[in-house]
């Protein structure tokens, strides 16, 4: 690609992009509001968007607010991911029907949809980046996933005022978006001014941009972008240091601070069904009352059901530690191991939306305040 091009849109321009799309087949999948929360569904236009909207988050607490201005995306990330296209909750992967005494096999699964997430944080990007490894970057690739993959366009957007419960800069996911999208978008809001700066990430990206006939942007227009998306990294309010985080977790296994960690859970699944990363899923099979039809259904489950390690005698996990032990080592310690990253982006949806506010940033420090209590 050449040269990297910047262009300037108006807010009401993205609609341009979503009809260029929308006349190619393509759904406009993006932030909305519903129900007291932003959510991520099908969007028409840029009316759509949480337009004026912000939240606010802490432990165990999620809120709406209005701003005094109208950011398209003021926000944060609410309690969705973009797992919930690519791997939906819920999955047919085939179906069996009786015809004239034969079974007829159906396959299911992807339906040819082609979408265009919009607003898609460096977080999530990091997310949607280690399931594509999951699902595609071993022996055994889930076909599936990587159609669905396959036809989505990506328009990121850089984060610019992160949330309480953020913290993907100790991770190292963000909050400047670096990789994986198609176009990236940086919001600025000052002195009257509201645009958007957008740069292409790949070929198509740039020919979309070039085919609307958006007007470059200036050199000032950029730098103030830039100082914006790059004033985020000093408003992070939640912070732990990782190193050494592999190893730490899988050295005190049987440190007794479990117990304490989580004696709070409730082993509801919210973390992990909130996870944009968390793949744990089951299959059953069912059938009809006539016995005419059978199904195989797909859908996700969470290592904090007793069912989940059930084996024949029983469940190898069967107290509240043995699960939440298992779910914070493998995402920050054996998720390493197995694919040679951590499991975890920093988003802090498992902190805002269990109901108890357990904090894994806080459990982190407290493995590690307790590990050099017992080196000094």
């Amino acid at each position: 690609m050449e040269k990297v091009k910047f262009y300037y849109l108006a807010p009401e321009e993205l609609n341009k992009i979503f009809d260029y799309f929308k006349a190619r087949g393509y759904k406009i999948a993006g932030p909305t509001v519903r129900d007291n929360a932003i959510v991520y569904d099908e969007i028409k236009s840029v009316n759509d968007l949480p337009l004026g909207w912000t939240d606010e988050q802490s432990p165990g607490s999620y809120r709406l607010k209005r701003r005094d201005d109208k950011a398209l995306f003021g926000y944060v990330v609410g309690p969705h991911s973009w797992k919930k296209f690519l791997f939906p909750p819920i999955l047919t992967l085939w179906e069996a029907k009786r015809e004239n005494g034969k079974f007829k096999i159906c396959e299911s699964g992807y339906d040819g949809e082609k979408f265009v997430f919009v607003g898609v944080r460096a977080c999530e990007i990091s997310a949607i980046l280690i399931q594509d490894k999951i699902f595609g970057g071993g022996q055994y690739a889930e076909p599936n996933y990587l159609k669905r993959r396959e036809n989505v366009f990506i328009i990121a957007v850089n984060c610019n005022d992160p949330g309480n419960n953020c913290f993907c800069l100790s991770t190292g996911t963000g909050p400047k978006v670096l990789t994986g999208y198609d176009l990236v978008l940086t919001e600025v809001i000052s002195e009257g001014k509201h645009y958007l700066i957008v740069e292409p990430g790949t070929e198509v990206g740039a020919e979309v941009l070039m085919s609307l006939d958006f007007r470059e942007a200036t050199p000032d227009e950029i730098e103030e972008a830039k100082k914006i998306s790059g004033e985020a990294i000093n408003k992070f309010k939640k912070e732990v240091d990782l190193d050494g985080v592999v190893e730490m977790l899988q050295s005190n296994y049987e440190n007794p601070l479990w117990e304490k960690i989580s004696e709070k859970c409730l082993t509801c699944a919210n973390c992990t069904m909130v996870c944009p990363t968390c793949f744990c899923n089951t299959v059953e099979d069912v059938t009809d009352l006539t016995g005419q039809s059978a199904k195989r259904i797909r859908k996700w489950d969470s290592c904090f059901t007793l069912e989940f390690s059930y084996i024949h005698g029983g469940s190898l996990r069967y107290s509240t530690m043995s699960r939440y032990r298992q779910w914070m080592i493998h995402k920050l310690s054996t998720w390493k191991n197995q694919f040679g990253m951590l499991g975890c982006v920093g988003c802090g949806r498992c902190i805002t939306w269990c109901p108890v506010g357990i904090d894994i940033v806080e459990n982190v420090k407290l493995f590690r305040s307790d590990v050099l209590k017992f080196k000094t």
